[in-house]
């Protein structure tokens, strides 16, 4: 005699299966869809640096102020408070060395992070470096999956790594490199896999 439609016992063998499927599934794409943000938010707010450089140069040649303290007044109406505990590590899971540490975070109304680090001394017209985490305190605070930076230049703010070639930039850009590349790499068009 022919059955008609399935056992209990191979409904439940289906739903198990599709249960495990799905389990392994969205992890992946959440973790995409968290990072597509992260990458859009940067994508947008790198180009309110620039904005905010030309304001910076303005006043700081009208008031002949230090470069640091002229770009945390431009960006007051933006600045929540300091952060006392903050920590940062590159994409590849090590900690970065002193060039790539940044001391005196402020969080801002958006929650993002945010720090600057000006020389001493510049270095062919490189000023200092900006750091930026997008979506704060919150994590995975690592550089180029929600923590992004810019070099500071005499004349303009420039995306870490935005000479190399592309490739050199995607290779960074992965779970072995440091992950300072993304910041240049995502603005070219470049993708997260």
């Amino acid at each position: 005699m022919k059955k008609n439609g399935f056992t209990i016992i191979e409904v439940s063998i289906l739903f198990v299966i599709f249960l495990i499927v799905a389990f392994l599934v969205a992890p992946l794409s959440l973790d995409d869809t968290r990072q597509a943000k992260n990458t859009s938010r940067w994508k947008s707010v790198q180009s309110d640096f620039t904005n905010i450089f030309y304001s910076v140069n303005t006043e700081r040649e009208a008031n002949k102020t230090d470069f640091k303290e002229t770009f945390m007044k431009v960006m007051k109406d933006d600045i929540k408070n300091d952060i006392n505990t903050y920590r940062i590590t590159f994409m590849n899971g090590t900690y970065p060395n002193d060039t790539y540490r940044f001391k005196d975070f402020k969080n801002t109304y958006s929650n993002a992070t945010l720090a600057i680090k000006i020389f001493d001394t510049p270095q062919e017209n490189l000023y200092g470096m900006l750091m930026y985490d997008v979506n704060g305190k919150s994590g995975p605070n690592v550089w180029g999956k929600d923590v992004f930076g810019m070099n500071i230049y005499k004349d303009r703010f420039e995306p870490f790594c935005k000479d190399l070639p592309i490739s050199s930039q995607k290779q960074d850009c992965s779970k072995n490199g440091t992950g300072l590349c993304c910041s240049g790499y995502y603005l070219m068009g470049g993708s997260f896999d």
